[in-house]
C-alpha cells in the first residue's frame, strides 16, 4: 500500500501546529475495525497534545469493551448534546472506517454544518464520496486499522504505539480479515502484527475476548438462524438469512449478537454467496458476503443503494422482509444473468 507523500505532509502539519481540538468520528453499528482504529487514533493524537475525543452513533457490542481500557469511546446517543457542542467547535475531524456522512446518522449533520474543521478521511471503502478536505482512501487495504497503523509508521510516530494502542489496532485488523482469513492479506500486514506483537499484546487473550464471549441465547439464536432460517438457492449457489423482531425478542437479541452470521454459509462447499436480512425498526439491514470474483459490492449498490468491498458489502431495505427477499430473489437472476452473459 503506498501512502502519498503530498498528503502525509498535509496531515503531518495538520497535527504538528498548535493544540488542536479534535474529534474522531465512525459509523453507526461500530464493529472491530470502526472501535479499533478509532481509539487507537485518538490515543495518538492525545499524546501529541491535542484534545480528541471519539465518538460513534451508538454503543458497539459488548465483546469490544475490553479493548476501550481509557473509557475513549463515546456513543452519540447517550449525550448528544454535549457531545454535539464539542465536535462544532472542533479545529480538525477525522472520520474513520466510513466514505460516506450519512453512514453516522445525526453525527454527519453536525460534521457537515462545523464550518472552520478540516475534515479527514481514513478509510478501506470503495467510491468515497468528495465530502472531506484531505483523504486517506485505500481500498486495497484489508482494514482502516492496517490504515491507520500504515500512517503512523509513515509519520515516524511508530514508537507511540503502546500496548493498548497494540491490542486496539490488532483487534481491527483481525475481525475486518476474517481471522486473517479473507483477501487483502499482504507482508506488509504481517509485518505489522509482528511490529504490534512486540509491544506485549496477547493475542489467544484477544482472539477469546472477541470469540468467546457471548451469551447463552446468542448460541441458541444461532442454531436457529443455521437450521430454520438458512435458505439455499441451489442454482446461484447463493444462501440467505433472515432475522425478525420477534426472533430478536425471544432469544433476548443484544447489538452484535448477529456478528459473523452472514458468514456461516459460504461453510458450505459449494455457496459463493450469502446475505443475511435483519429486521430493524427503521428497515431491513442487509449484508452480503462473497467468495472468489462475486462481487457483492456492486450488487448492494445496485440493488439495495449500499456498498462496501468486493467480497463483503451492506444496504437496507426500506420495504417488508417478504418484499425484500423477493428483491434479493429476482436480483439474483438478474445479477446472476448478466454475469453469465459478459
Amino acid at each position: 500500500m503506498e501512502l502519498k507523500k503530498e498528503k502525509l505532509e498535509a496531515l503531518n502539519k495538520l497535527l504538528s501546529a498548535t493544540p488542536k481540538q479534535i474529534a474522531v468520528v465512525s459509523h453507526v453499528n461500530p464493529d472491530g475495525d470502526a472501535v479499533g482504529s478509532g481509539l487507537a487514533w485518538t490515543s495518538l493524537l492525545n499524546k501529541l497534545n491535542h484534545k480528541a475525543r471519539f465518538f460513534v452513533p451508538n454503543a458497539p457490542p459488548q465483546f469490544l469493551e475490553s479493548i476501550d481500557k481509557n473509557n475513549e469511546l463515546r456513543s452519540f446517543k447517550n449525550r448528544s448534546e454535549e457531545y454535539a457542542e464539542f465536535i462544532s467547535d472542533c479545529d480538525i475531524i477525522f472520520c474513520l472506517d466510513f466514505n460516506n456522512l450519512d453512514r453516522i446518522e445525526e453525527l454527519g449533520e453536525i460534521v457537515r454544518s462545523n464550518p472552520m474543521a478540516t475534515r479527514v478521511l481514513i478509510d478501506h471503502h470503495c467510491e468515497p464520496h468528495p465530502q472531506f478536505d484531505l483523504m486517506f482512501s485505500h481500498p486495497e487495504s484489508s482494514s482502516t486499522a492496517f490504515l491507520v497503523y500504515s500512517i503512523i509508521e509513515a509519520l515516524g510516530l511508530s514508537n507511540l504505539i503502546d500496548k493498548t494502542m497494540a491490542e486496539q489496532i490488532y483487534t481491527g485488523m483481525m475481525t475486518d480479515t476474517g481471522n486473517f482469513s479473507y483477501s487483502n492479506l499482504t507482508p506488509e500486514l504481517f509485518r505489522a502484527v509482528a511490529k504490534l506483537l512486540e509491544t506485549g499484546i496477547n493475542i489467544p487473550l484477544i482472539n477469546s475476548s472477541i470469540f468467546n464471549n457471548y451469551s447463552e441465547k446468542r448460541m441458541r439464536l444461532l442454531g436457529h438462524m443455521l437450521d430454520q432460517k438458512m435458505v439455499i438457492v441451489e442454482k446461484h449457489n447463493a444462501a440467505y438469512q433472515t432475522l425478525t423482531q420477534e426472533e430478536m425478542a425471544e432469544y433476548e437479541f443484544k447489538p452484535g449478537d448477529n456478528e459473523g452470521f452472514v458468514n456461516y454459509p459460504l461453510s458450505i462447499k459449494h455457496i459463493t454467496m450469502s446475505a443475511f436480512f435483519m429486521q430493524t425498526l427503521s428497515c431491513i439491514k442487509v449484508s452480503l458476503r462473497s467468495q472468489g470474483d462475486i462481487d457483492v459490492n456492486s450488487f448492494a449498490r445496485k440493488y439495495f443503494n449500499g456498498g462496501g468491498h468486493k467480497n463483503a458489502a451492506g444496504g437496507k431495505s426500506f420495504f417488508s422482509m417478504e418484499r425484500t427477499v423477493e428483491i434479493f430473489l429476482t436480483a439474483l437472476d438478474e445479477f446472476f444473468s448478466d454475469k453469465n452473459n459478459e
